[in-house]
């Protein structure tokens, strides 16, 4: 029997070529189904190593579910070594604000460093939650502060009386539904309404004296509800440092030991506004179309008074 020994050896080579390219079809295919998984699964593979959660607040601060879920992740997540607030909000809603801070401080007590970046705007509740970091950040002209709680309404019963409406309520209590645009408030009304802008104006009070190692009359002397520039936010202990992101990652790099190649994540936020009829119904649903109206409950936002 004879064997042609340069074809033995060319059908061996073949064989090793093709095992070869199996190989590398079977690692291509398993790369595209883990990276088909993650992106529909939301998992991100740089998550796995230890990287900073950067965590932008823009916008009217509400009751942001996406925002709140991932920070929830975040507090268990051990891979989570710092997290980076970028606010850029004039304010919001009181709980909105105080949502956000208290996840925030949740992962600072498990002793992740969390620092605040002011941008534009950080003012009222978007100061609130800039206060559950370990450092504040702000670039000069920033603004910041308008540390209060406010609560807008508008008595519309003399306009509806001139057009021949009358409005009929049926209440339970004689405080029920107060403030109302139907009709002129009354003393009682004026001083329970009063008294709950005061309590959580208290809280909040309370809440930037202990940040920001204040007495409560040094506190108070700065919670007036003015708005500060950076610079003036500086020299009054609002914040603690001019500066930007750059400066934010090289005081952890500094101060915490966080490499500055760490990675950077970003938590997504879900800014879809939802269908146009969802957008007309939501504008038509106050009384007057200002978009601190449309936000149900007391509000904490910096919005100067237009004439």
């Amino acid at each position: 029997m004879t064997f042609d020994a340069d074809g033995i050896v060319a059908r061996r080579r073949l064989r090793r070529r093709l095992a070869f390219w199996r190989i590398v079809a079977i690692v291509v295919i398993g790369v595209l189904v883990l990276g088909g998984i993650a992106i529909a699964t939301g998992i991100n593979p740089v998550g796995s190593r230890p990287h900073i959660l950067r965590v932008a607040v823009s916008g009217i601060v509400v009751g942001d579910e996406t925002i709140l879920q991932g920070l929830d992740a975040a507090a268990d997540d051990e891979s989570v070594s710092a997290v980076l607030v970028v606010v850029d909000t004039p304010g919001g809603t009181t709980t909105g604000g105080e949502s956000i801070y208290r996840e925030l401080r949740r992962i600072g007590d498990r002793g992740v460093p969390v620092v605040a970046v002011i941008q534009n705007v950080g003012a009222s509740a978007g100061y609130m939650i800039a206060l559950a970091s370990d450092r504040i950040f702000a670039l000069e002209t920033s603004i910041t502060g308008s540390i209060g709680v406010l609560l807008e309404t508008a008595e519309v019963s003399g306009l509806l009386e001139r057009l021949g409406v009358t409005a009929e309520t049926f209440r339970s209590g004689p405080l029920k539904g107060q403030p109302s645009p139907f009709s002129p408030l009354n003393d009682q009304a004026r001083n329970a309404t009063q008294a709950l802008i005061d309590d959580i104006y208290d809280w909040f009070l309370a809440l930037f004296a202990e940040r920001r190692g204040l007495s409560l009359e040094a506190a108070r002397e700065l919670a007036d509800g003015r708005a500060y520039t950076g610079r003036q936010a500086l020299a009054l202990n609002l914040i603690d440092a001019i500066g930007g992101e750059r400066e934010a990652l090289l005081w952890l790099s500094e101060n915490h030991g966080i490499p500055g190649n760490t990675p950077i994540i970003d938590l997504d936020r879900d800014d879809d506004p939802g269908t146009l009829f969802d957008v007309i119904t939501g504008l038509t649903k106050k009384t007057l179309l200002s978009e601190r109206l449309r936000l149900d409950g007391p509000i904490s936002v910096w919005h100067p008074a237009q004439n």
